[in-house]
């Protein structure tokens, strides 16, 4: 990779950034980190197999390929910056695009940022008025709903569980090809992933990352928002 692509770019410290104290950068670090982790990150009770089947490595890899195809361009960087209020340190790919006018809705961040911070939420909502519809399921309670759902329902759990190992699995090569350590979030994945429902954008995240069928929760919540948010509906001057 030559030292001109968006993701060494994406790497390297601004400029605002090298010119702080040192100290003001490990709070920066310290403070970004525990976002990272937490309320998206969750780790994984030991009663869950995150043994990945052949099935679940097959769908990790080949989403993997897709997605690490889309590298975001200077445009996207610029667009995701607006959206989330910050940098997008760490991003190496687009998940998921307006299908209308192509603006960034799903960054993909590598495991470790800049070499040093362990980041496990890898799929991450940015597109604004996704993130807003999320927000007003959240606000009207309906996790607690959708715990419940996972708790008591076989099917949903079973898929739940395995839309945490594809998960893994898919942070695990994408940190293979990369030469990304995860020794501080192995067995963290995000959302509340496998027995909770912690953050909705992290599984709404995952759904328009991944496609349909790979997590219930997402999927049910995309279906829930389809009026006020949609892949295929241009939201993003309106945002």
């Amino acid at each position: 990779m030559s030292e001109n692509t968006p993701q060494n770019r994406m790497d390297a410290p601004r400029p605002a950034e090298a010119e702080r104290p040192a100290d003001t950068m490990a709070t920066i670090t310290r403070s970004d980190a525990t976002a990272a982790a937490a309320p998206n990150a969750h780790h994984t009770p030991r009663a869950v197999d995150e043994t990945p089947t052949p099935e679940d490595a097959a769908v990790a890899v080949a989403a993997l390929d897709r997605i690490m195809a889309d590298t975001p361009t200077d445009a996207d960087i610029e667009a995701v910056t607006r959206q989330l209020g910050r940098y997008p340190r760490g991003m190496v790919a687009v998940g998921r695009r307006c299908e209308v006018c192509g603006t960034p809705l799903v960054t993909v961040t590598r495991p470790l940022v800049e070499g040093r911070i362990p980041f496990p939420t890898t799929f991450y909502l940015c597109g604004t008025a996704a993130v807003r519809a999320a927000s007003h399921v959240e606000a009207a309670g309906a996790m607690a709903a959708y715990t419940e759902m996972v708790r008591s329902d076989e099917a949903v759990r079973a898929a739940y569980h395995r839309a945490h190992r594809i998960y893994l699995e898919f942070r695990h090569e994408l940190a293979r090809r990369l030469g990304d350590t995860e020794e501080h979030i192995e067995g963290i994945s995000a959302g509340g992933l496998p027995v909770r429902v912690k953050c909705l954008h992290a599984l709404m995240a995952q759904s328009l990352a991944m496609g349909p069928g790979v997590n219930p929760i997402g999927d049910l919540v995309l279906e829930r928002v389809a009026d006020e948010f949609s892949p295929s509906v241009c939201h993003c001057d309106a945002a």
